[in-house]
């Protein structure tokens, strides 16, 4: 499946900041986290592509871990762990907005 560049750079990002693959554990905070940022339809596709490469117990984590995240909110403990492990991936976390809505233009200085 191929996945808009802004979301393929996302999925880059997580590997960055998870080389040896994310663990179950961090599945449910990690979509919390990409879900406040970006659409239902987004995180899918990074699900997706993250679990076409992932052993078959880690993408079956990866599509529970969607569907919990629907009914489930993470500790902010579980979050901030996430953030802070992609934030050493690279992970922008000022939110660019040229990353999390491409449809919007950059402000003329």
């Amino acid at each position: 499946m191929s996945v808009p560049s802004f979301l393929n750079s996302i999925v880059t990002w997580l590997r960055a900041g998870y080389p040896e693959g994310v663990p179950d554990v961090d599945y449910l905070p990690l979509f919390a986290l990409l879900a406040s940022e970006l659409t239902d339809d987004q995180v899918t596709a990074i699900a997706d592509e993250l679990a076409s490469s992932a052993e078959l117990q880690s993408a079956k984590a990866i599509h529970a871990a969607i569907a919990e995240v629907i009914h489930t909110k993470p500790s902010d403990a579980d979050v901030n762990r996430v953030r802070s492990r992609l934030a050493g991936g690279g992970w922008p976390l000022a939110k660019p907005a040229h990353l999390f809505a491409p449809h919007l233009t950059e402000p003329d200085s």
